[in-house]
């Protein structure tokens, strides 16, 4: 590793302003330097999904606890902020669809306190447009009146009213993120994967970008065949029974693809709680421990099947996005853009159905697709979008 920043692909300008920043942090530390020279208190990374908002976020949070002030890569505080386990970096990642005022207010009172390293307390929330209303403004009110060693990078898609609040926002600097190019991230599946440079251009390029996306499918063969699965969708939409039954397979290929990927943490957290609570125990107090458990257990019930839930639509967002794809392949297509396709694996497919639907139609479906995700992420139920958007990719 040559230094923390070396995983945040295509963002030339981005790590530039934080490594100015890093280095002004270290001289106020030092002494050397005014408190608002180069280096402030609440940072907001933007960016599309995949951009790498929350990579350059620890990226920072690291050089910030680097013991060179430059973000080393080799020193301890590099090493333990980006493993998660330095005493001074707290990493917000919501679990469930939300963030709330408890966990928030609980978050700011223990990071103001003194850093235990003598350098600075980062607070790290990689999903700051989940925030509740009331979460928000107990962070709002830690911004206002900001520790003098505490440091707050929060993550968000955009600066919308939507995604972070207007007055959250007024007091943050913003550092924005790109969609890094296909180029850059086939690189990087090269360079630190040793993935074939073959499939690493197909992933990339399949992935539009989404760096973490690009990973699971060059290394993941189920990853591959969910792929093929969404895009089979657009020739097996026949009739109105046709789109039913494709977005029955579709929510529940997510349905299972959530499960999977949440039930060996769910189980081990049970399990810990139950040993905890003095699970097996056999003495006088044991039945009175197991009564008093059940409102622990509800509790833990209720976290995770929160988390359950984003993680189903996660899953189904990743499909949705494939999907969008493959209606902008045929888009380009039906306009004659001189832009590769995003799926080369379908482009014959999405050509016919350029032909087939002109591009008005390719458009129209493109649209059908983008208005499904909107939907959901507003809380519509995700089983009645998804009909209502197979239904209009049938109708056209």
């Amino acid at each position: 590793m040559s230094d923390v920043f070396v995983d945040l692909v295509g963002q030339d300008d981005a790590v530039d302003t934080l490594r100015r920043a890093a280095a002004a942090a270290a001289d106020v530390l030092r002494g050397t330097a005014d408190p608002g020279a180069g280096m402030t208190h609440a940072w907001i990374f933007t960016g599309p999904p995949g951009s790498g908002r929350s990579v350059a976020a620890r990226a920072f949070a690291a050089a910030l606890q680097c013991a060179h002030g430059t973000g080393c890569g080799r020193c301890p505080g590099c090493h333990t902020t980006l493993a998660g386990t330095h005493a001074d970096v707290r990493l917000v990642v919501p679990e469930g669809l939300s963030i709330g005022v408890t966990e928030m207010r609980a978050l700011v009172l223990r990071a103001a306190s003194t850093p235990s390293g003598g350098r600075w307390q980062v607070v790290v929330v990689t999903d700051a447009d989940r925030l509740t209303e009331a979460a928000g403004n107990a962070l709002l009110k830690a911004i206002e009146e900001p520790p003098p060693r505490t440091v707050f990078l929060l993550c968000a898609p955009s600066t919308h009213p939507d995604d972070v609040s207007v007055t959250i926002r007024s007091r943050c600097r913003l550092v924005q993120l790109r969609q890094p190019p296909a180029s850059a991230v086939a690189e990087v599946l090269v360079r630190r994967d040793g993935t074939a440079p073959d499939v690493a251009e197909w992933a990339a390029a399949a992935a539009q970008g989404h760096v973490g996306r690009a990973r699971r499918l060059a290394a993941d063969p189920q990853a591959r065949e969910r792929r093929a699965a969404v895009l089979a969708v657009p020739r097996r939409l026949t009739g109105v029974g046709a789109a039913f039954d494709a977005a029955a397979a579709l929510i529940a290929a997510a349905e299972a693809e959530a499960e999977a990927a949440v039930a060996e943490s769910d189980a081990a957290e049970r399990a810990a709680l139950q040993t905890a609570l003095g699970a097996g125990g056999t003495g006088r107090g044991a039945a009175g421990a197991a009564r008093g458990s059940a409102g622990q257990l509800k509790e833990l019930e209720r976290r995770q099947k929160s988390r359950a839930t984003r993680a189903q639509r996660d899953a189904l967002d990743r499909a949705l996005v494939d999907l969008a794809g493959f209606y902008r392949d045929a888009l380009t297509i039906a306009v004659g853009a001189p832009v590769a396709p995003v799926h080369a694996d379908t482009a014959e497919l999405a050509g016919a159905g350029a032909q087939k639907w002109s591009a008005e139609g390719a458009l129209r479906r493109l649209e059908a697709v983008l208005a499904c995700r909107s939907a959901i992420e507003a809380n519509v139920k995700p089983r009645i979008a998804v009909e209502s958007m197979m239904l209009t990719l049938w109708r056209g």
